[in-house]
């Protein structure tokens, strides 16, 4: 079923990188994957999302340090990203908070889930790794970035050279995952 696809060749080379280099992440590849991310469909154009970007060393072991401590002592390898990026939730519009509560569905998370995917995807194009870590301590990352009422953050984003090629991903077969005109 595999077509020619520049778009499906890149959602195949976007993985979870759990081990990077010590390369510096230039600039120019950042402010594109932001670029990315700004340019991604939100509900009611809400747009409630910002992107913190850390790479002074100090403030990424700080956040290092949220993310890989605690009960479960997890997450380690993020001690070895060069840049860490904390995504926050923003709060949305009116229109798109009235239609979250109406519906009874969170779409600022929603929001927030495909711009961080469009990051993402653009670090992927770079020639980056990432990885998506949602596992933090959420009140040392609100007091390692002096975060305003409102913003909460949802995520942090590993981000750099990754060290070894990824292994091959796993994925359930596609007519396992799709029915047609009714569940089955």
């Amino acid at each position: 079923m595999r077509t020619n696809s520049l778009f499906l060749d890149l959602a195949e080379k976007r993985v979870s990188v759990r081990q990077y280099t010590d390369e510096p992440v230039p600039r120019d590849a950042l402010e594109r994957c932001l670029e990315a991310a700004r340019l991604a469909p939100s509900a009611c154009n809400s747009q409630p999302w910002h992107f913190v970007v850390i790479d002074d060393p100090e403030k990424r072991r700080a956040l290092a340090a949220a993310a890989s401590g605690g009960i479960l002592p997890i997450n380690h390898f993020v001690h070895t990203a060069p840049v860490l990026v904390a995504v926050l939730a923003t709060r949305p519009n009116a229109t798109a908070a009235f239609g979250a509560w109406v519906k009874k569905k969170t779409f600022a998370m929603m929001d927030v889930g495909i711009a961080t995917e469009h990051f993402c995807l653009q670090a992927a194009e770079e020639g980056l790794g990432t990885c998506m870590l949602g596992w933090f301590n959420e009140r040392q990352v609100r007091r390692a970035l002096a975060l305003p009422t409102g913003t909460r953050p949802l995520l942090l984003l590993t981000v750099g050279k990754p060290a070894t090629p990824p292994p091959p991903r796993k994925r359930k077969p596609l007519e396992e995952i799709i029915s047609w005109n009714t569940f089955t």
